[in-house]
Formats: C-alpha cells, structure tokens, sequence
C-alpha cells in the first residue's frame, strides 16, 4: 500500500521581547557602532526581530510551538512517534543530548518516539520535512512532529552590524501526518561543502577551552549572490518532480533571510509578490525556524487553506539548500 504524508497542523512561537530597529540601532551607538533604521530595511527589508530570554533554550520555544501543532492538528502527543528538530543553536555543546530529545521529554512524550536534530542551518526545516515525508511514505512511521527553533542572539556579535541586525530567534512546528491523499507532493536538497566559509561559526572546542570564534560569520555579498542562483533552480527542479508549474502554486514560503533575495526569487520563478508570505520585515532572520514560522503565520490568518500548492525553499550555511511542494 502507498502512504503519503500530509500537513495536518503548524504552530509558531516568538519571544515576548521584540526589538525594533529603533532601539536596536541605540543600543548600537551606546557602543559607539552607526547604523540606522533606514539602512537596515533598505539592505534586508527588516524592522525588527524577537530575541529570547538569557535563560531560554531553542527547545524551550520549540516545546510552545510544538503544543500549538499539536492542538491545531487535535492530535495527542503521545501519538507522535518521529521528531525532527532542525536547529543551530541546541541546548546543549556538541548538540548532545538533541535538542529534539530535550523536547521530547518537555512535551510529556513517553512511547520511545525516534528523536533526532538536523544540521542544515537555514535548510534545516526543508531537510527535516524532507527526512520526516520519506520515513512517512516507507510507512515506518505514522506521525511526525517537524520544528525549525533557533535562538541565533546566542550567537551574535553585537559589535559587527553587518550581521547583528539580521537575526533573530524563534520557532516553527507542523505535524505531518500518514495520509491517504497527497500532501508533500516534491522535495529536493542540495549542498556545497566548498562554500562552508562563507557563513558559518568558525569555531570549536578543544580541551574544554573554545578555539577561534564563537559568533557567527557571514560574507554577505557571497551568500546573497549563491542564494539568488540556487533558489531559483531547486524551486525548478521540485516543480518537475511534482509535475507543476510556476502557475500552479498559489503562495510561497522562502526563508526569510532578505526581501531583495525573495523579491528576486520571485520574479524569476514569474510569481507576484502577491503570492509571497513575508514575514521577515517582523521576525528577522530567524534561520532553520523561519520557514514554519510564515507558514503558520499564513494558515492562522486565512491565507493559505486547505487544497492550497505552496512551495517552501531555504538556504543556509554549509553551503545547503532545497525545497518542498506541498499541497495543504
């Protein structure tokens, strides 16, 4: 018998702290670091980001966002038998215990649910969906929980602007369900190990003691030039696996890193930003959680509805990317 997997629920959670970039930029100048609010939403499109507590864990948020998948799902969380936490910053050095064990047991889920987190950076929630579809469609698993949470303030440096007003911190969850109708109708991933330098956290411990840098690195102008080319030719590339066009899809959901990227994106892929869920203006670059966060943004104010074809794409450091077609 053939199964399909199916997005049955998302949920989201942001932290209550949201910081415009007002007050970011005169947190900034008390450092003696210019910038303004004006080049910051001329270079990225964004106005502010959330930023988490100092105590709270990328598992923390995920746990919010995963109760919200659940309830919109009606599903118990005991019949969750897969989790997949797509993440950069885990709780925990050396990302052991996963992050996604952590939620496990912060979600009260006792049936030795499989739990693993996925390494893709800003990919990561593609990757993950990927993974949690195909173990679906095997039929070794019948209910998934798939979140993307990040706390990426951990990780900034606060005295480079060119990336500290970029990110912020969040999460995202869908269920994905066994179904007996199509729902994840295409996936494909991609990765370029040549290009890891160009975003990345260059640093790692040895003997107890952190050798190079512990705050991220991006080369901008790198990253924005790799982005623009892959996104457009994997969108491609999942639209023949799934036997559609461009025409077809009635909304998409790209990471939201920057505008101008998705603006580009768009146009190349002949879909008006009409169809575009945007959120990054809000949110920032909330990395592998900022996916499933416009997406639940978008099913919770009644854009997206069922039947809808939406197409998600990411991009991130490693140098990964893919893309989902789904029809909710």
């Amino acid at each position: 018998m053939s199964f399909f997997s199916k997005i049955v629920g998302t949920g989201s959670y942001l932290p209550p702290r949201r910081v415009s970039n007002q007050e970011l930029t005169e947190q900034l100048a008390a450092k003696g670091i210019e910038t303004s609010d004006e080049w910051i939403t001329s270079r990225s499109g964004i106005s502010a980001r959330h930023y988490a507590a100092t105590e709270m864990t990328a598992s923390d948020m995920a746990v919010y966002a995963a109760r919200a998948a659940l309830q919109a799902a009606d599903i118990d969380a005991n019949d969750i038998d897969l989790i997949i936490v797509a993440t950069s910053t885990p709780d925990f050095l050396g990302g052991f215990p996963s992050t996604a064990c952590v939620v496990q047991n912060k979600l009260g889920i006792t049936n030795g649910a499989a739990a693993m987190d996925v390494q893709a950076v800003c990919s990561g929630f593609i990757y993950a969906m990927s993974i949690a579809d195909s173990l679906i469609k095997t039929g070794a698993h019948k209910n998934a929980l798939v979140i993307g949470a990040e706390v990426f303030s951990k990780i900034l440096n606060f005295e480079d602007r060119t990336t500290c007003v970029l990110f912020g911190d969040g999460a995202g969850a869908i269920v994905l369900s066994q179904s007996t109708t199509p729902g994840v109708l295409a996936t494909k991933l991609h990765a370029d190990g040549s290009y890891a330098d160009i975003l990345c956290v260059p640093g790692n411990v040895n003997a107890g003691t952190l050798a190079g840098s512990a705050f991220l690195y991006m080369d901008g102008q790198a990253v924005f030039k790799l982005a623009v080319n892959v996104l457009e030719k994997v969108a491609l590339e999942a639209l023949v696996i799934a036997q559609l066009s461009s025409s077809d899809i009635d909304w998409l959901i790209p990471h939201q890193a920057n505008i101008r990227i998705m603006q580009s994106t768009a146009k190349k892929l002949k879909l008006p930003m009409e169809k575009v869920v945007v959120t990054v203006d809000q949110h920032g670059n909330t990395s592998a959680a900022s996916i499933p966060l416009a997406l639940d943004v978008a099913v919770r104010d009644g854009r997206i509805k069922a039947g809808d074809k939406v197409m998600l794409e990411g991009v991130g450091g490693g140098f990964t990317w893919g893309a989902a077609i789904v029809q909710m």
